[in-house]
């Protein structure tokens, strides 16, 4: 992230429900999704700072149902604005 804070990448592949690889670095993390010629997204988390947390801190997210605030949304939440990057067949695209 560009505000210094420590963040970690996850793999997800295609139809799949939870990361299948988390990585240190973008670099590392494409250089096993290449070689593996995998099919899927790659986001970057920031440690220790929840995605609807920010989201809503900075103004790219607001809770304007009262769903918004529940729970299972929370547990949900991601946000378009993680650098992310989807790979088909281990190439970016």
């Amino acid at each position: 992230m560009e505000d210094g804070r420590r963040t970690v990448w996850a793999f997800v592949g295609e139809g799949g429900r939870w990361p299948s690889a988390i990585f240190s670095s973008r670099s590392r993390a494409e250089e096993w999704i290449s070689a593996r010629s995998l099919t899927g997204l790659l986001t970057e988390y920031p440690l220790d700072a929840p995605i609807y947390d920010s989201a809503v801190d900075n103004g790219y997210f607001r809770p304007s149902r009262p769903e918004h605030s529940a729970a299972d949304f929370i547990g949900r939440f991601t946000s378009a604005h993680q650098a992310h990057e989807h790979y088909e067949n281990g190439a970016p695209g």
